[in-house]
């Protein structure tokens, strides 16, 4: 079993009777979501992708990216939010977060057009003098603010680099079908294009084109990150109280009706910590809304240990803790002896770094116990593709089922929008000059 949800540690804090009591609104949860009949069953896609994804695209993908790490020493990947996350999530979870050091990968990947820093941009430029670069434009429109700028730049530069006809090449837009300002200039320029689809929302599309172009430029095994998602997608769509994705996300509502209002995810591998980040958009814009929803946060232990591990063992009891226990790490340290013990370490000798790890695990979950933290173990056999598959698809479903349970739509995000209003009318965007007015009233 390579995916799975342990309560033990959390019997003292969530009993058999409420999860009981609970399971009546589980079951209308999957049957929305099953029927396609809740709010925003537009963008169920996902539900069935690692099924039903376009084999014809996912070849093209595989010689797309044997393509790009051909010809190119780097690939720029152009988006935010769920443009990039889930990729770069699965690229560090199976790479390792020094994947772009020199000697670990013959293509460096950077993502860009997350942000709007002048010096993280100037930086990926510098990385990008003197190489072979294609650039990966994943956007449905083609003009949001981040990324549209850092392609309008990106482009210019890889022209003048190469020429435009090369550049036509070098360039691969991940957007619409049919329609949009990306796919219109694609199709003019003649771009490899690849599809976002209709039906699966950002958050929900790294096991479309969306990230399986980045994750298999990285050399990772696609085909593999599928079918652990398959086992996923059947393990954990059956109605079930046993069903551990279930249980997970039944938890999670028991406790925020009990006040607690902070998920936080803690993992003890550091090459997990983008997979944190999309947790955090998965759920943070999935469930935060009508003024309700969990705040998910994350940590890496034992390095957050000396930062946050006070505020967790000690502080207001506003939050639980739901571990992600990778059982078995890619590779290992053997612990030798050394003469005169200075550290006085010399017990942990003859064993493996990973026995270290876990036994941290193991401590640091019992101590939060006692301090009252209610805890959640999601258990995973390693950080290969097919078991990330597995877990995208686990998380993914919980969110879904978690989401109903609120009593929002999971599946739309009407509150992302006020900054860009904002921020659009103190740039001076046509159309907002009464707007600009305002706000820089209030600014001033």
């Amino acid at each position: 079993m390579s995916v799975s949800f342990n309560g033990k540690h959390l019997e003292q804090f969530v009993s058999a009777n409420e999860y009981a009591a609970l399971y009546p609104q589980v079951e209308v949860a999957h049957n929305l979501l099953e029927s396609k009949s809740g709010p925003g069953n537009d963008f169920l896609g996902w539900v069935d992708l690692p099924r039903d994804y376009d084999k014809e695209e996912f070849a093209r993908i595989k010689a797309a990216a044997a393509r790009i790490r051909e010809d190119s020493d780097v690939l720029v990947v152009i988006g935010i939010g769920g443009s990039y996350l889930g990729a770069r999530a699965v690229i560090e979870a199976v790479k390792g977060q020094m994947y772009n050091s020199t000697g670990k990968t013959g293509l460096q990947i950077f993502f860009v057009g997350n942000s709007i820093s002048p010096d993280y941009f100037q930086d990926i430029l510098d990385c990008c003098k003197g190489k072979r670069f294609s650039i990966n434009m994943i956007s449905k429109s083609g003009t949001t603010t981040e990324p549209a700028l850092a392609f309008r730049v990106l482009r210019k530069v890889l022209e003048e680099q190469v020429g435009p006809e090369e550049a036509k090449k070098r360039i691969y837009a991940t957007t619409d079908r049919a329609r949009g300002t990306l796919k219109q200039l694609a199709d003019a320029e003649g771009w490899e294009t690849f599809v976002v689809p209709d039906d699966v929302g950002g958050r929900f599309s790294v096991l479309s084109a969306v990230g399986l172009l980045p994750i298999a430029c990285a050399g990772c095994d696609i085909e593999a990150l599928m079918a652990g998602a398959e086992t996923g997608r059947q393990k954990f769509s059956v109605l079930s109280a046993d069903n551990d994705c279930y249980k997970y996300a039944a938890v999670r509502n028991i406790l925020y009706r009990k006040g607690k209002s902070v998920e936080l995810m803690a993992c003890y591998e550091p090459n997990f910590t983008m997979m944190n980040e999309w947790y955090k958009q998965l759920f943070g814009e999935s469930e935060g809304k009508d003024q309700k929803g969990l705040m998910p946060t994350s940590v890496i232990f034992s390095t957050d240990l000396h930062s946050m591990g006070q505020f967790v063992q000690d502080g207001a009891r506003m939050l639980f803790e739901t571990v992600v226990d990778v059982k078995n790490p890619g590779r290992d340290v053997f612990l030798d002896p050394i003469e005169g013990n200075f550290d006085g370490l010399n017990f942990l000798s003859g064993q493996n770094m990973s026995v270290v790890n876990r036994k941290a695990m193991e401590g640091t979950i019992l101590a939060h116990n006692d301090g009252g933290v209610p805890i959640g173990v999601i258990q995973v056999d390693s950080l290969s593709e097919a078991d990330l598959g597995e877990l995208i698809y686990f998380y993914e479903r919980a969110c879904a089922i978690s989401g109903y349970l609120l009593g929002v739509n999971p599946f739309d995000q009407p509150g992302v929008e006020s900054y860009k209003k904002n921020m659009f009318a103190l740039l001076g965007k046509p159309g907002y000059e009464d707007r600009k007015a305002e706000l820089e009233a209030k600014l001033n």
